[in-house]
């Protein structure tokens, strides 16, 4: 059975720094169970003379330990060995995750860990697959591009999916040879914390990752604008990401990753296919994690010839899920994060039918889950493309609904002004599939899927307010290198 007690979990709290836990701090922070809103543990309000220590120890640990000039072989045998720990420790790791996140314990168990080691170990094998360049120059001179390090990589990470995003900012900075000092979501701190104790255990010198604790207002903030952070990464929302953006330009003027918001339409065309696959597809897009990704595929632009069967199949779907907390082994349907979380969905389903919006299944929470969020998948129709269901990121399992009748029309309602993430292309025409996909401006598009896969060779990253540079693929790794360029003359 994966169900598990959660007031016998024990666990670790404050900021690891240089392989060992430190409790400063500027006040404390209390952490609520999604699934219930019981107040469990506290965390510290790290402020920057924390986030100064954890980075100065990163930048002399990486250096003293000779982590930044051990061979790529040697980085990764050592990301290889972490993806290993990672796994045995699944047990363990699943229950921290599902008792303070919004992932269902068989969910962490069955995906979230085995993903997040396999990460792990795709970074570990980049390590010695990626180098520099030989240039062409004239025939007495050498060229040559040499990648190196940028130090000490600055890593903030969003509640919704702590293991994976976790992975996907240490796994390509350490393989590439830098320090890392990562501020994990105060909604959800503990199961990175693990993570970091068993990269030490599986031979990543201490202080190389650090973890600090506290809010993006105060720790990430300091954490951004520390001189001796090279580059930042980020995964949030669009708001943020836009601040993180102006404050790496004034303070230093160093690079970033960010992985966004998004507003991901879901395209059918008539030639779908088996209505009912089509809305297993579009149901897991919108409700997994509760509809809380940034990748979520929150809106359908269906043609009319396969609306009435579609919807009727997603109807019949969305009214299936039952709550249940997660660590319940039972729990295939996750909670909203939090109350604050909870009441921006409730108020924009409000507003959504303000403006001529119908609600066609759901549009409340389920009955009997007073002390947590969970909120009944819902649909959306008879909503403009000024509407704000349509125009606004929800993060929650919210599904609007479009209906267009010629190609043109149907690509054109799938565009959106502000986020260009990801888009999901539902045909089996290969030409209707290829047009759409060239004109969609969107960082990612699934063509009769959605949602990512195994295959770690895939960036991910999107367009406009959805982001700049790519997570994951070899581009990942290679953004936490710098390229030096080198001249020789004979």
């Amino acid at each position: 059975m994966l169900s598990f007690d959660p007031n016998k979990v024990e666990f670790s709290t404050g900021n690891y720094i240089d392989g060992q836990y430190c409790h400063k701090n500027q006040g404390q922070i209390p952490v609520h169970r999604p699934s219930d809103g019981q107040s469990y543990a506290d965390i510290p309000e790290s402020g920057a003379q924390v986030v100064a220590q954890a980075v100065e120890i990163a930048e002399q640990q990486r250096i003293r330990s000779g982590w930044s000039e051990a061979s790529p072989r040697q980085r990764g045998a050592v990301l290889r060995r972490w993806a290993d720990l990672i796994e045995a420790d699944a047990p363990y790791l699943g229950q921290l995750e599902a008792l303070g996140s919004t992932r269902p314990i068989s969910d962490v168990i069955h995906h979230e860990i085995p993903f997040t080691a396999e990460a792990i170990r795709f970074y570990g094998e980049c390590a010695d697959k990626y180098s520099g360049d030989l240039l062409p120059t004239r025939k007495d001179s050498l060229g040559m591009l040499v990648p190196e390090p940028y130090g000490v990589v600055g890593a903030i990470t969003p509640w919704n999916f702590p293991l994976s995003m976790a992975s996907w900012k240490c796994g390509p900075a350490l393989a590439a040879g830098n320090g890392v000092v990562l501020k994990p979501s105060e909604l959800t701190p503990f199961s990175t914390l693990r993570l970091a104790e068993l990269a030490v255990q599986a031979g990543l010198p201490a202080g190389v990752l650090n973890i600090v604790q506290g809010s993006g207002r105060h720790t990430g903030s300091a954490l951004v604008k520390h001189p001796q952070v090279r580059k930042v990464s980020f995964t949030g929302s669009t708001a943020t990401g836009a601040q993180i953006m102006s404050d790496a330009g004034f303070n230093g003027m160093k690079p970033v990753t960010l992985e966004l918001g998004g507003k991901s339409p879901q395209l059918v065309f008539n030639d779908a296919g088996d209505p009912a696959e089509v809305a297993a597809r579009i149901l897991r897009g919108f409700t997994a994690n509760g509809g809380q990704a940034c990748v979520a595929g929150t809106r359908l632009v269906v043609q009319r010839g396969i609306a009435p069967a579609l919807i009727d199949h997603l109807l019949q779907l969305c009214q299936s899920f039952r709550p249940a907390n997660t660590w319940q082994g039972s729990c295939q349907y996750s909670p909203l994060i939090d109350q604050r979380q909870g009441e921006k969905v409730q108020r924009l389903v409000q507003q959504c039918c303000e403006q001529g919006g119908e609600i066609l299944t759901g549009g409340q929470r389920f009955a009997g889950t007073e002390q947590g969020w969970f909120w009944q998948p819902t649909l959306l129709s008879g909503v403009a493309a000024d509407n704000c269901a349509v125009q606004e990121e929800i993060f929650g399992p919210v599904l609007t609904v479009q209906y267009f009748d010629d190609e043109d029309e149907g690509i054109a309602l799938a565009q959106h002004e502000t986020y260009g993430l990801c888009a999901g292309v539902h045909t089996l025409s290969l030409p209707v599939a290829m047009r759409a996909m060239q004109s969609l401006n969107a960082g990612t598009v699934w063509i009769n899927r959605y949602g990512r896969s195994g295959d770690f060779i895939i960036p991910t990253g999107g367009f406009m307010g959805s982001g700049i540079g790519k997570d994951l693929g070899r581009q990942a790794f290679q953004a936490c290198q710098r390229q030096k360029s080198v001249l020789i003359d004979f």
